[in-house]
């Protein structure tokens, strides 16, 4: 099996109903990784910003659609692929809608998880391919229960749990609330942080502020890392990999 020292990581989402329409909904890049566990996922790419690389993203949404079209695919799904040196290949597929799907619903107007429940229902989709646009980026930041630095779980009491809120560019997916426990049983990711914005420069920005401004106390969680990835200057260049962490936004 090929070996790639540092590739990025990025996904096409599409969507397909059971009367032979599949589209895709363009592209989300999640290089930021700890242990291949996603950290950061942004829509678009960097890679692709300001029409680079525009040939091989293009190649990227038309072999995402054979594949699917390959099984007759209907429903909510990601193509996921390793970019390394120019090109790009395959390492699976989800079947399903993944933890990233709002970076993309909020850059391209698409109501994911409607739509997988319409085709679910029998629904034909209704969107055409040159419907799908992107405006704006977005980041979203998952956040976990555990010591930024070291990486060990932090479950505990949510003694202050305090999310960035009064913005319309913040949106915050979570199931807690102050003095809920955080338990060891489960996944640690106890929220996800979405900033959008009109361009990559400008979503950091409010992505910094937006951290700095969530308070959780009486658990140690990620936060601190994230405010480290978001003030690197490699990121800030897009300049992504699978082993960002390894190399670079240290304590």
């Amino acid at each position: 099996e090929r070996y790639f020292d540092g590739p990025r990581h990025l996904e096409v989402q599409i969507l397909g109903d059971t009367h032979g329409h599949l589209l895709h909904v363009l592209e989300r890049e999640c290089s930021i990784q700890r242990r291949h566990q996603k950290v950061v996922e942004e829509a678009g790419s960097p890679l692709f910003l300001n029409g680079q690389n525009e040939a091989m993203r293009q190649e990227m949404f038309a072999a995402a659609i054979k594949a699917a079209k390959a099984f007759g695919y209907a429903n909510a799904g990601t193509i996921e692929l390793l970019y390394s040196e120019g090109k790009a290949y395959f390492i699976e597929m989800n079947a399903r809608l993944q933890v990233e799907h709002p970076v993309t619903e909020l850059t391209t107007g698409v109501d994911l998880i409607g739509w997988q429940l319409r085709i679910a229902a029998g629904e034909k989709l209704t969107l055409a391919q040159s419907d799908i646009t992107r405006k704006g980026h977005a980041m979203e930041f998952r956040i976990y229960a555990e010591d930024p630095v070291k990486f060990f779980p932090s479950p505990g009491p949510l003694k202050v749990y305090r999310p960035p809120t009064g913005k319309e560019y913040v949106r915050l997916d979570s199931g807690y609330a102050e003095g809920d426990v955080v338990t060891p049983n489960y996944d640690p990711m106890i929220a996800k942080l979405i900033v959008t914005g009109a361009d990559r420069t400008e979503v950091i920005s409010r992505a910094d502020a937006a951290l700095s401004d969530f308070t959780i106390e009486g658990i140690k969680t990620n936060i601190p890392l994230h405010l480290r990835i978001v003030r690197d200057g490699v990121f800030q260049a897009g300049k992504l990999s699978t082993r960002f962490l390894e190399q670079h936004a240290k304590a």
